[in-house]
């Protein structure tokens, strides 16, 4: 893959990684790690827009799991995300980034409301922008939201960063023999349900060729690596690619 050529991006952390070692909430040491990491990738000259999840705060889904309604717990899981995006926006301005956080649930006190014209001019300008609250309804992940900030911001890829090193056949966690893929396309994904991403963020992935790149942001300097195209990742494609 061309990472060469690339000149805006969207990055996905999965609100998880914001713990650092802890068991749940944020860490504000890994978060600064995290935010020097996305300084390093700015600095190569790309635009960069951002989408945290909040699984470390709040799940919806397993709020309802629990019994809870599952489209309040989904707004609660929202908000999570604007706390994540708020924490990444401290570090980065911290190290001179200057940054914007866009929620799609409006809170005009501490955040803009998602406008992709506003969002397309920081991007303009050297900021990068935090995308947070999903898409502003229950029942989509925020790797759906992740997926449509991406297409309507016309990224030439997704990078998904997580706590594994790409995406494998079968859980690397449960099974020592997963094998893991450097390229897989769409549809395998969606037919053998990898759980690279939900499969609507796939699909609209798909459907508007943005490869999805899965790395492990734990490892220190990966984004970077990755984005030379040498780190440890696998690319989600269609077939034609």
């Amino acid at each position: 893959m061309p990472f060469s050529t690339m000149k805006r991006v969207l990055l996905k952390l999965s609100g998880e990684v914001l713990m650092g070692e802890g068991p749940f909430g944020i860490d504000p040491a890994f978060v600064m790690e995290l935010a020097e990491e996305v300084k390093a990738a700015k600095e190569t000259g790309l635009e960069i827009c951002l989408v945290i999840g909040g699984g470390n705060i709040f799940r919806g889904m397993a709020g309802a799991a629990q019994g809870m309604d599952r489209a309040q717990a989904d707004y609660m899981g929202m908000l999570a995300t604007v706390m994540n995006a708020l924490a990444m926006q401290n570090a980065l301005e911290q190290l001179g980034v200057q940054t914007r956080v866009q929620s799609a649930v409006q809170m005009d006190q501490v955040c803009e409301p998602v406008i992709r014209r506003r969002a397309e001019r920081h991007l303009e300008k050297g900021r990068v922008v935090i995308f947070a609250a999903g898409v502003g309804a229950p029942y989509f992940t925020t790797d759906s939201g992740a997926a449509l900030r991406a297409a309507e911001m016309n990224c030439d890829a997704l990078l998904k960063g997580t706590s594994v090193d790409g995406v494998y056949d079968s859980d690397p966690k449960k099974n020592a023999k997963a094998k893991r893929f450097d390229t897989v396309t769409y549809s395998r994904v969606l037919a053998d349900d990898l759980k690279v991403m939900d499969a609507s963020a796939v699909a609209l992935c798909r459907d508007n060729n943005i490869p999805i790149v899965v790395f492990s942001i734990r490892e220190k300097g990966n984004l970077a690596r990755v984005l030379k195209g040498e780190g440890v990742q696998t690319v989600v494609t269609n077939e034609k690619s």
